[in-house]
């Protein structure tokens, strides 16, 4: 069993509306969807769920950083793209005697990666309204 990436959950998933709209109802923002997929592409993804609208990664460690693992699970709330409709929660372990303990994360990186989804987001959609 091989996961995927983001990137190619992504590219399985085309068109504005990602065509997920025409064979399910989709309860989650596509634009947000979308930019939460592109935003976390470099790490692997553990589940996604675009009807309940969860995004989750598996563990990650950066390159060079045997140390220390991140994990993000992002949560789309609703069909309208707004700030309001998305949640992020980081997660992060350092190795201590070859043990994964939790560790702290700073506060701000949740709301980096949801700003950076959110902009996302808005350029997507502001894309999408060019071809219409």
């Amino acid at each position: 069993f091989k996961q995927k990436t983001a990137y190619e959950i992504r590219l399985s998933l085309v068109g504005s509306e990602m065509c997920i709209r025409d064979r399910y109802s989709m309860a989650v923002n596509a634009f947000l969807w979308r930019a939460s997929l592109d935003s976390l592409m470099f790490m692997p993804i553990d589940k996604s769920d675009p009807i309940g609208g969860i995004i989750s990664t598996d563990w990650y460690s950066g390159e060079g950083i045997a140390n220390e693992r991140t994990k993000v699970f992002v949560y789309i709330k609703d069909r309208r793209l707004r700030a309001d409709a998305l949640e992020v929660a980081v997660f992060r372990q350092i190795n201590s005697n070859n043990n994964w303990v939790d560790a702290e994360v700073n506060p701000e990186t949740a709301k980096l990666i949801e700003n950076s989804i959110l902009t996302k987001a808005r350029e997507l959609r502001l894309g999408s309204k060019a071809f219409e």
